[in-house]
């Protein structure tokens, strides 16, 4: 017996027809598009897909089922998930579950024999946009057929909800309790991480390297921060547009005008370049995937990083320049980070104080490792700070 008949609806009136998958029903959100060979429990559990609709371009998806150790986070995030070829069965000695019954018991709406190089080509050329997946009582009487009032209707859904740009997101997947991830081993240093849309394999990449980490909610003040004494403080990844942040922002500024070391990843990243007087600006589809290559300027090594980003950072790409906001108050930035895909900026190096930030993941979960040396060079900074008692920046042969 066949399964049911589901529906992705995108805003410029498309739709792509596939069967119901995971929960039935109706989800709506941003669609984006990600090209990762694996890592799809990473990509469900982050916090940084938050009301987006995530299209697998990998054929085969849900072969290692599901299991307890590899989620990001304590429940998924995604809107929506679309995939071609769903596994028929798990096959993995770490598998408790399959991934089609995770995504009903979290009430995830999904489709699968979908044509995601379709899908993804469309996006590839038509930027992403909202959309929204229909199955089961969400679809309406004579879909099947898909007449000119059905399609009408469902489109109509899809465009009355709020678009990604100007979205603040980071309280709706922030954490509302602090909390203590403690150093491995002795520790060396202590920082406060502000939670955005943290991934846990972030504090643990920290606490394996002697650093105590506090985890504190976005809405966390600066004499909070404060009050904890931290040898640095850490803005993590997360959803929604960076020029919606204004409490993040003022917030990141009083970190730097205090010369306490600061790293950022992702929205973190983002935050720093707005606090920094840059703007940022929305890709026409993203990056998301495990699979990008960077180059590091300064070294001219180029990474293999992973992704999930859909705005980027509008900064000089060259020699190192003063930040623009009031009147240059944070010294010499260079962009220290380029995507080779298209260019866009990866990563940013103050000059003058202890601050540095990339757009990308270098946490590893899922994904390469060639980034996790940047966890190193925040403990460095830190230690570095520590031992000076000065709020140097760093060198230009850092």
């Amino acid at each position: 017996m066949r399964s049911e008949l589901a529906l992705l609806v995108l805003e410029d009136g498309s739709v792509f027809p596939g069967r119901a998958w995971g929960a039935r029903g109706r989800t709506l959100g941003e669609i984006v598009f990600f090209t990762g060979m694996t890592g799809y429990q990473e990509t469900l559990t982050d916090p940084s897909y938050h009301r987006q609709i995530v299209v697998m371009t990998a054929p085969h998806i849900g072969n290692t089922g599901v299991n307890d150790e590899d989620p990001e986070s304590k429940r998924i995030w995604v809107a929506g998930f679309a995939v071609r070829d769903p596994a028929r069965r798990a096959s993995n000695w770490r598998s408790t579950r399959s991934l089609d019954e995770e995504l009903c018991a979290q009430g995830i709406v999904g489709i699968c024999e979908l044509d995601t190089r379709a899908v993804t080509r469309h996006i590839r050329s038509q930027g992403a946009m909202r959309a929204g997946i229909f199955s089961g009582d969400a679809l309406p009487a004579g879909a099947e057929h898909l007449g000119e009032q059905v399609r009408e209707a469902l489109v109509r859904i899809v465009v009355d909800q709020p678009s990604m740009s100007g979205a603040a997101l980071a309280q709706e997947v922030s954490t509302n309790e602090s909390y203590v991830v403690e150093a491995v081993g002795d520790r060396r240093a202590r920082i406060v991480a502000v939670d955005l849309g943290i991934k846990s394999r972030t504090p643990e990449q920290l606490a394996e390297r002697g650093i105590e980490v506090t985890i504190v909610p976005n809405t966390v003040t600066f004499a909070e921060i404060t009050a904890l004494n931290p040898d640095g403080v850490f803005f993590s990844n997360g959803p929604g547009d960076p020029a919606s942040a204004d409490h993040e922002i003022e917030l990141l500024r009083a970190v730097l005008d205090a010369g306490i070391p600061y790293f950022g990843i992702c929205f973190g990243h983002q935050l720093f370049g707005r606090a920094l007087g840059y703007g940022t600006y929305k890709l026409d589809f993203g990056h998301r995937g495990v699979n990008q290559p960077v180059k590091d300027l300064q070294t001219g090594r180029v990474e293999i990083t992973a992704h999930n980003h859909g705005f980027a950072v509008d900064a000089p790409i060259g020699e190192p320049s003063i930040a623009p906001f009031d009147s240059g108050r944070y010294g010499r930035v260079a962009v220290s980070h380029v995507g080779l895909n298209d260019g866009v900026v990866e990563g940013l190096r103050a000059l003058d104080i202890p601050a540095f930030s990339v757009q990308y993941h270098p946490e590893a979960a899922a994904g390469p490792h060639d980034g996790e040396h940047l966890f190193d060079r925040f403990c460095t900074m830190i230690l570095d700070r520590a031992s000076t008692g000065a709020p140097e920046g760093e060198s230009e042969n850092d």
